[in-house]
């Protein structure tokens, strides 16, 4: 998983993880929306949309269910066949109750974070300024 400049990795798993949580303790379904063009998205190609896909990830909708830090993975039937699904969680969008709508959208990370200007830089220096 990608290290943000303060070198820690990105919270949006452990968000998953607690929203998916957060979400079946309520009886709801988890559903996750998918950007389908991103590299490592294995999901059968006829539930793509707009280069976009909405998978149902409560248990009784997957089999092996798998939410770790780098990669959501579960087996699911569509149209009556299985597929193994894998989604890489950069992909990951949103994920909501299907009944409601409540969840989170998550930002989209920058590929190439900014870099650290040193304490001799000019952009180091703080744009406040003390007003009395």
């Amino acid at each position: 998983m990608s290290c943000s400049p303060e070198g820690m990795t990105s919270n949006r798993p452990y968000l998953l993880r607690a929203l998916y949580e957060w979400i079946t303790d309520n009886g709801l379904t988890p559903h996750v929306l998918v950007d389908a063009a991103i590299e490592g998205v294995d999901v059968p190609e006829h539930t793509i949309n707009k280069e976009k896909v909405v998978l149902n990830i409560a248990a009784a909708a997957t089999q092996q269910l798998v939410l770790d830090n780098e990669i959501i993975s579960f087996q699911a039937r569509f149209s009556g066949k299985s597929f193994p699904i894998s989604v890489p969680m950069g992909a990951v969008i949103a994920i909501y109750a299907r009944e409601n709508g409540q969840g989170m959208m998550f930002a989209q990370d920058d590929p190439t974070p900014p870099p650290i200007a040193g304490p001799d830089s000019q952009s180091a220096r703080s744009h406040l300024r003390v007003v009395e």
